[in-house]
């Protein structure tokens, strides 16, 4: 049975944001991403879109989510999915850190403003 220890685990820093991948093709997933996804408070996200379908289950603190200019309020225990061709942002514009469980398929990439493809490490 694989399992995935997050002691063991390196994770990734991109836009004021903590990246922990804990399921993906590099853990023996074929299909899935899972990763831990920590949003620093006061943080602004960067609008991207994402060319697979995500969802978003937050488990700390509150978070601000634009899907398609659309933005909603997520506290604990709510979730989002985003459609594949979105563009979205995370802001948290709390004074704590906000804590999400992210899930994708396996292949999922983004696209940053400027044209600029994401092929993010902790989805490989």
């Amino acid at each position: 049975m694989p399992v995935i220890r997050t002691a063991d685990i390196e994770s990734h820093q991109m836009h004021g944001s903590t990246f922990t991948p804990l399921v993906r093709p590099a853990t023996g997933s074929a299909e899935l991403c899972v990763w831990r996804l920590e949003i620093a408070p006061g943080i602004q996200g960067v609008a991207h879109r994402i060319h697979r379908e995500e969802a978003f289950v937050l488990l700390e603190g509150s978070l601000t989510l634009t899907i398609q200019g659309e933005c909603t309020t997520l506290t604990p225990g709510d979730a989002a999915v985003a459609p594949a061709g979105s563009t979205i942002r995370l802001d948290n514009p709390a004074a704590a850190p906000a804590v999400v469980m992210v899930t994708a398929a396996v292949g999922f990439t983004g696209e940053l403003p400027d044209g600029t493809i994401v092929n993010p490490p902790w989805v490989n």
